[in-house]
């Protein structure tokens, strides 16, 4: 049977995890990202039909979605 992973709650702070980001994002977003990586869950997203993404919203108030993994509690 497959693991399911609890997904944080709509407003946790959450940490987005800059390694497990740096090859799918652009240059830009990975700047704001390394320069504070602090964000809130700002809701959900399905991906790619086995996961949930987490979308987030970054301190410059612009909106991202991540994978579970790559962010961490913040």
């Amino acid at each position: 049977m497959a693991q399911t992973k609890v997904l944080p709650k709509i407003g946790s702070k959450i940490k987005i995890n800059i390694n497990k980001v740096k090859d799918r994002l652009p240059a830009k977003l990975l700047d704001q990202i390394s320069s504070n990586p602090r964000a809130m869950i700002s809701g959900y997203k399905m991906t790619d039909g086995r996961s949930i993404g987490i979308t987030a919203k970054l301190q410059n108030g612009e909106e991202s979605w991540f994978f579970p993994e790559e962010i961490e509690k913040g």
